[in-house]
């Protein structure tokens, strides 16, 4: 019998309190504080599953140089007709933009750094195969 595992993704930061609301509040999550309050895991209700571990040294990474590139990011997808929804709330949480130069279009990519510096993006979820994909400039809807 296979054991029941769960895969939990650990940003460390200087504030994990702080960086769990952050997250949690973006991703319409919870946090829960366990015996050690320099871990705190953020839930959320489809797979959202991340946590924050204090480290009294912590640096963040400076993408895009390459002397201190990022070791991991993550991506949260949104709907396409929601991206300029989802960068508003993520700013108005404390989010920094890192690259704006080719918002838009289908393939709709923003990346920011959260409030500890770790990158993450905003990405549009690729509709499912064979739904119509939303308007390209001009009005005309691409076929699937």
């Amino acid at each position: 019998m296979a054991v029941a595992k769960t895969s939990v993704l650990i940003l460390d930061c200087a504030d994990p309190v702080a960086l769990a609301q952050f997250y949690a509040t973006l991703l319409g999550a919870r946090t829960q504080v366990g015996d050690d309050p320099d871990f705190v895991e953020i839930i959320g209700h489809s797979g959202v599953h991340l946590a924050v571990h204090r480290d009294h040294g912590y640096a963040p990474a400076s993408w895009p140089r390459p002397d201190d590139s990022q070791q991991a990011h993550l991506r949260i997808l949104v709907s396409h007709d929601d991206m300029d929804e989802a960068e508003r709330e993520a700013v108005s949480l404390g989010a920094r933009p890192l690259d704006t130069k080719d918002n838009g279009g289908l393939h709709d990519v923003r990346r920011y750094s959260d409030p500890a510096g770790h990158p993450f993006a905003l990405a549009a979820s690729v509709p499912p195969q064979g739904a119509p994909r939303p308007p390209e400039p001009g009005g005309r809807v691409s076929p699937a």
